[in-house]
C-alpha cells in the first residue's frame, strides 16, 4: 500500500531555476521590441517573458533550453559590441535595429540548415513571442476581434480589408 505522503512527495515537480526574475524583464523587452504597444497592448503587457520561461523550462528539450539561454546572452553580447551598452539600456530604435540583423541572420540560418542542425535561437524567441502574445488575454481580446463562445453561429462572415482575425 502507498502511503499519501510518498504518493505526493512522487508528484513534486522540481525546482528549475534556470531564468531569473532579471530574465524574464530582459525576455518582456525582446518580446516587446518584436511585438510593441500600438494600439493595443504589446508583448510585455502581456507577459510574454513570463510564458516563454515556462514554455522553455517544461516544453524544450535540455539542448534546446541550453540553445535558448545562450541566445540570450548573445544577444547582450551582440548589443554589447555594436552599441557598447546591454539591450536592455538601449534605445528602442536601437533594439529594433539590433534585433532586425538577427532576424536576417536567422533567416539565412534557416535557408541553410540541415535537419539534424539545432533550431536557431532567435528563431525560438519569435515564435513563442507571437504564441504567447496572441495566447494571451491581450492578444485575444484586443489585437483581435473576440467574439465570445459559446456564442450563436454565424458559417458566413464578411472580411474586410484590414480588419482584424476572428477568434
Amino acid at each position: 500500500m502507498v502511503g499519501v505522503n510518498s504518493l505526493l512527495s512522487g508528484c513534486k515537480l522540481e525546482d528549475k531555476k534556470m531564468f531569473s526574475a532579471e530574465d524574464i524583464t530582459y525576455l518582456d523587452e525582446i518580446a516587446d521590441t518584436i511585438l510593441p504597444e500600438t494600439a493595443t497592448p504589446g508583448a510585455k503587457a502581456a507577459k510574454v517573458g513570463s510564458f516563454m520561461v515556462v514554455m522553455v523550462n517544461d516544453c524544450y528539450e535540455p539542448k534546446d533550453q541550453a540553445i535558448f539561454k545562450k541566445g540570450m546572452d548573445t544577444i547582450n553580447d551582440l548589443s554589447s559590441s555594436k552599441y557598447g551598452s546591454e539591450f536592455i539600456k538601449l534605445a528602442p530604435d536601437q533594439r529594433h535595429e539590433l534585433l532586425l540583423q538577427i532576424d536576417t541572420e536567422q533567416k539565412e540560418y534557416a535557408k541553410n540548415k540541415k535537419e539534424e542542425d539545432p533550431a536557431h535561437y532567435f528563431r525560438m524567441i519569435k515564435e513563442l513571442t507571437l504564441l504567447g502574445y496572441f495566447t494571451s488575454q491581450p492578444g485575444v481580446t484586443k489585437a483581435k476581434r473576440y467574439m465570445p463562445v459559446p456564442g450563436k453561429y454565424i458559417g458566413c462572415v464578411d472580411y474586410h480589408k484590414g480588419e482584424k482575425a476572428i477568434v
